[in-house]
């Protein structure tokens, strides 16, 4: 799966040591006539027509050092705006240039893969359909720290190991704008918070901040996902992606909606579908 793969070091054919390899000087390969440039817009208008299917950008990518480059250059990028143009615009509105922390290659695979856990049945996979909220996102914020845009996703349900069945963890994710400009790293910087020896950032590598053991994380984030008392953790990683589990209970409408009374939900263009 290309999202496991170092990308220091995408797999090619082998070949014979006497024969160098050319994959770093696309335009010696055979293009028949074709711009490297030309090339890229055709595969752009493959992918307009297939309407960005992750799965075989994936398998595009894997094929060779240069498809790898050109999906790490175009791709990505382009199947996060095709398929989430409101959370993409929004999350590299201020940059010119189009970029975003950790990359568009890790917001793809936040967007279109639950990284499962330890303490789930399940290893990471992707997620048949997402639902990503910035409204959602506040719940996750200190109060001092709710003039961060924050995107998080509805849980993915999942059989706790050991639960006989009947104990389901939910696996959630999510994405902050600008976050080394944030005022929640602010906090985490203030309070000398120190990164996590053991975990990792499922989507860029990086390293974490718990926001437990930060105390940073609200009630509210409880609440609206319904968690026992004590069964939320969630991570933030240095390029400011989050992920998380906990414990799933029945939520009431009335819990639901306690904390941010009369506000609505206009992440309409955040729903995706892998």
């Amino acid at each position: 799966m290309i999202f496991s793969r170092r990308v220091d070091s995408p797999s090619v054919p082998m070949m014979n040591s006497s024969r160098p390899v050319r994959f770093k000087q696309p335009s010696r390969l055979p293009s028949f006539g074709e711009t490297v440039i030309e090339n890229e817009q055709v595969l752009t208008l493959v992918f307009e027509s297939i309407s960005w299917d992750i799965h075989t950008i994936c398998a595009v990518a894997s094929v060779s050092r240069r498809f790898w480059a050109i999906a790490r250059r175009v791709l990505w990028r382009s199947l996060c705006v095709h398929r989430a143009p409101g959370m993409a615009a929004a999350l590299s509105g201020s940059d010119p240039s189009g970029r975003i922390d950790g990359g568009w290659q890790a917001l793809a695979k936040l967007m279109f893969f639950c990284g499962g856990g330890e303490s789930t049945r399940w290893p990471g996979h992707f997620a048949s359909e997402s639902r990503f909220s910035k409204t959602s996102g506040r719940f996750f914020l200190p109060k001092n720290c709710r003039g961060d845009l924050l995107y998080v996703s509805d849980p993915c349900e999942h059989e706790a190991v050991g639960g006989g069945g009947e104990e389901h963890l939910g696996v959630f994710r999510g994405v902050f704008r600008e976050f080394m400009r944030s005022k929640t790293r602010q906090c985490l910087v203030r309070r000398q918070a120190e990164l996590e020896e053991k975990v990792r950032c499922p989507y860029c590598g990086g390293r974490v901040w718990s926001m437990k053991a930060a105390r940073l994380v609200p009630k509210s984030a409880a609440r609206r996902l319904g968690s026992r008392d004590g069964g939320l953790e969630f991570y933030v990683c240095v390029n400011g992606h989050l992920h998380g589990t906990c414990w799933l209970i029945p939520l009431s409408s009335d819990e639901e909606e306690r904390d941010f009374d009369g506000e609505e939900d206009d992440d309409s263009d955040d729903f995706l579908r892998g």
